[in-house]
């Protein structure tokens, strides 16, 4: 971090001054900033776009030495503990954070903030991009395999948490696209927009390289899901279901009956489906031609192919050779 930002963020503001003196919250968010609507409906303060007037991302360090109340708001955030600890509490559930650890927290999540000490320096940061929420995580997964979106699957409620903490001992890399953000904004020099929108992109591709699954325990049924997808995921171009039958010791449509129950989906569309994601990324990053493309994940059928990629992507193969697609994030 910047020795001069630094010392500028550990400097008290005037509204952490007061709230050294009176250990009570002084808000200074503006009556602009606030939905009334929206708020009343809620009975807390919910907070609007009012932030990203003048740009894009909007940073801000969080005020110390008063506890601020439960509120929520209209855009996405991230909490980054640059220095010391604090504790939040996020829909219902107490999170502790430490330095370097960071909190990623979805539009209309419900939070409240413990009293910072005069070492704790939380920072947020600010974003609204209405195409980014918490999904964006397991769909860049899926974009991957669709073994990755059945663990994500498995894993996640019903209702969604609306959050996801990043431990910050074990991802540097974080830190660092953290601390450049934060200094960017700071320092405000030219072009300091567009620079920061491109370490948020990098921010939220490095989360979704660090994120780790939970470990929770799996069912029979489960368990035996996970290793069909895992031969979905190794050996897209030549697995069968009725290879896997015999290599399994299992009856075909036992085996198939399962894996329809436990992931959603039969083998055959999960398969063409893991064949279309590797396809696309060949076709963007190859100039391979798109026949041999097809037949080289497993699918001989032109005419299957464009019609099944139409169908999973929105459009046809040319447009992501061209670069014109956008990807399903």
């Amino acid at each position: 971090m910047n020795p001069d930002i630094l010392r500028q963020l550990q400097a008290f503001s005037p509204v952490e001054a007061r709230q050294y003196q009176s250990r009570q919250v002084q808000d200074d968010i503006p009556a602009a900033a606030l939905d009334v609507d929206l708020s009343e409906t809620a009975n807390m303060p919910v907070l609007n776009d009012y932030f990203f007037r003048n740009r894009s991302i909007y940073v801000s360090k969080h005020n110390r030495f008063a506890a601020y109340p439960l509120h929520t708001h209209q855009f996405l955030e991230l909490n980054y503990m640059l220095t010391g600890s604090a504790v939040e509490h996020v829909n219902g559930q107490r999170v502790q954070l430490q330095q370097g650890d960071l909190l990623l927290l979805d539009a209309g999540c419900r939070h409240a903030i413990a009293a910072l000490g005069e070492h704790d320096l939380l920072i947020n940061v600010l974003f609204r991009d209405q195409n980014i929420s918490l999904d964006l995580l397991s769909r860049m997964h899926a974009q991957r395999s669709v073994l990755f979106a059945f663990l994500e699957n498995r894993v996640r409620p019903q209702s969604p948490r609306g959050f996801v903490r990043f431990a910050g001992t074990s991802f540097g890399e974080i830190q660092a696209t953290m601390q450049r953000l934060i200094t960017e904004y700071y320092q405000d020099r030219e072009l300091a927009d567009t620079i920061m929108q491109a370490e948020l992109t990098i921010l939220l591709a490095q989360l979704v390289r660090n994120y780790q699954q939970p470990v929770t325990p799996l069912s029979s049924g489960q368990a035996l899901a996970l290793e069909m997808l895992k031969a979905i995921h190794e050996d897209y171009a030549h697995v069968t279901l009725a290879a896997l039958a015999a290599k399994l010791n299992y009856n075909r449509n036992y085996l198939g009956n399962v894996f329809h129950r436990e992931v959603g989906q039969t083998f055959s569309a999960a398969l063409t489906q893991e064949r279309l994601l590797r396809a696309r990324d060949a076709i963007a990053t190859t100039n391979r031609p798109v026949h041999q493309i097809a037949r080289s994940v497993g699918i001989a059928n032109s005419s299957f192919f464009y019609a099944h990629y139409q169908a999973q992507f929105g459009h046809g193969p040319k447009a992501d050779r061209d670069g014109a697609g956008t990807l399903d994030l």
